[in-house]
């Protein structure tokens, strides 16, 4: 099973905005509770940018694999403000994009809840799934096979 979690936390090391760490069928992100705002969404479109050209990450659409080396649509994440989007955050998802809209108003602690719902949520889609030490981990137990 794949398991996103986005944590607000106040102690990450070195003045770090953004930290991720990756696990088999888990992505931990978490994000410094303690620093503005948009400086942490700023960072962690960085971040997620490393993460995903990383190769480790797939979308399947439409009977296409997904990733950071597709020519015409590389695969990435993007979050932006929109002042549409009250009180939480909304996903949209295409071809080898993925929208993170967010509400201008939330701070780091309630985003970070938010998105991690939200995620959960667009998860469970199954089409999504991670390559880790040769096995594909999907959003169901049944869909991890060897490489």
């Amino acid at each position: 099973m794949l398991d996103v979690t986005y944590k607000a936390v106040d102690d990450l090391p070195g003045g770090k905005l953004v930290d991720i760490h990756e696990d088999r069928g888990r992505l931990c992100i978490r994000l410094a509770a303690d620093q503005p705002f948009a400086a942490v969404i700023r960072e962690l479109n960085i971040q997620v940018e490393r993460l995903l050209d990383s190769g480790t990450w797939y979308q399947w659409w439409n009977g296409e694999i997904i990733s950071c080396a597709t020519p015409d649509r590389p695969l990435r994440i993007r979050y932006v403000f929109r002042d549409w989007v009250t009180d939480a955050v909304v996903i949209g998802e295409d071809r080898g994009l993925v929208t993170i809209y967010i509400d201008p108003s939330l701070d780091v602690d309630r985003f970070a809840a938010a998105v991690t719902e939200a995620i959960r949520g667009a998860l469970d889609g199954g089409q999504w799934f991670q390559l880790y030490a040769g096995e594909i981990i999907g959003h169901s137990p049944d869909s991890m096979s060897q490489v």
